[in-house]
């Protein structure tokens, strides 16, 4: 059986717009994937809300930035044969106020520390897919508004910038905005039928990189 890392934020984790609640377990998109695979492949779900690529959060005590997270990751779950890695929109927010091109950054610097774990002899270095997230939507929700209504154009430059890393660094790549969208309760998080329609489309992309 292959087993497959999910890194990524809330849209990972399952957050419901609305409700500050998580979506069902089988619903989430790296659940959805498992689901797809037949078995064939083990997913672990590691969705954090606020995560961003490799940018630090002050307005968090959890340690929110990917870089940090990832290695130990790496370490625990070990053997790997993919790394999903879908983040950025936390780095567009509000505490930060990067680009999406800043993000792309970040997910370069994420592949890197892939790439160049210290794994053991007996075990190769996994692949990875990079997926850009969807576009952040306009909200009435005016909390999230101010969060990031001010990146709805920038997010939409996410697949450009993440393909061009994916090209450069040998990786593959999706479009999470060619499948799904997110909901205008608060423009950024998903439903639960569009979580789950991520993982679908996933599903033949993954079996297409671990020939399963």
């Amino acid at each position: 059986m292959k087993t497959i890392l999910a890194f990524g934020d809330s849209l990972t984790w399952g957050f419901e717009a609305g409700t500050f609640k998580r979506h069902g377990f089988a619903h989430r998109w790296p659940n959805a994937l498992a689901l797809g695979l037949g078995g064939k492949a083990h997913v672990i779900e590691e969705g954090m809300n606020g995560r961003t690529t490799v940018f630090p959060d002050p307005t968090c005590t959890a340690e929110r930035n990917g870089a940090v997270a990832l290695p130990i990751l790496l370490e625990s779950h070990h053997p790997l044969d993919l790394v999903i890695i879908m983040l950025g929109t936390n780095d567009v927010k509000y505490a930060n106020r990067c680009r999406a091109f800043d993000a792309s950054m970040g997910i370069e610097r994420l592949v890197s520390l892939v790439k160049t774990h210290d794994y053991s002899a007996d075990y190769a270095v996994p692949q990875v897919l990079i997926v850009s997230p969807p576009h952040i939507v306009a909200t009435e929700d005016e909390w999230f508004n101010d969060l990031w209504g001010h990146a709805i154009a920038e997010s939409q430059l996410f697949a450009r910038h993440y393909k061009r890393v994916a090209d450069n660094t040998g990786c593959h790549f999706f479009d999470a905005a060619s499948v799904c969208k997110a909901d205008p309760v608060d423009g950024g998080h998903l439903t639960a039928s569009e979580t789950h329609k991520l993982g679908e489309a996933l599903v033949p992309v993954v079996k297409k990189i671990l020939s399963i």
